[in-house]
């Protein structure tokens, strides 16, 4: 089984990703630990495709969670049999992240790189509720469910992935 999870950030996608993983008993990739290095310093584009284009390359099956269209993200929404769209609203994402900031502050969560310690700082927040929903993202979201409505989950709300956990064996 391979299960590409994408959505706004404070959506959920991490944490989906690994209770699937554990679910499945199947290897997870957390695209911000490609990304990042210590101290929040960005991979250079070359390190990051050549991760991800191994971890893609030796797995049979995966989870692979985050956005970064520029790395293999047509490959992933092809090769994946299933794709989860996390859709939640603004309000309910800048809780969600405030959330998860009080729970690690001052460390590393598990889905980040080493040296990452959470932040929540003006930037981020803006992000969250404008940076992250610019129309080429909700444009690249809508045409996944066109492309591969089969295969396509969109959740918008806690109550809806709740409803897919349980769907899933997820408690």
């Amino acid at each position: 089984m391979k299960i590409m999870i994408a959505g706004y950030s404070g959506s959920g996608k991490s944490t989906l990703a690994r209770e699937l993983s554990m679910r499945y008993d199947i290897p997870v990739l957390h695209l911000d630990t490609v990304q990042f290095e210590e101290n929040w310093k960005v991979r250079s584009d070359e390190e990051k495709t050549e991760r991800i284009k191994v971890f893609l390359d030796s797995h049979d099956e995966w989870v692979i969670d985050g956005n970064y269209s520029r790395f293999f993200y047509q490959r992933r929404a092809e090769e994946a049999d299933q794709i989860i769209l996390l859709l939640f609203g603004r309000l309910s994402c800048l809780y969600r992240t405030f959330s998860r900031y009080l729970k690690y502050r001052g460390k590393s969560r598990p889905d980040m790189a080493e040296g990452c310690q959470e932040k929540f700082d003006f930037e981020f927040f803006t992000w969250i509720l404008y940076g992250g929903r610019k129309k080429n993202s909700r444009e690249r979201y809508r045409k996944l469910q066109e492309k591969y409505p089969d295969k396509t989950v969109v959740i918008r709300n806690q109550k809806e992935l709740d409803s897919y956990k349980k769907k899933e064996g997820i408690s």
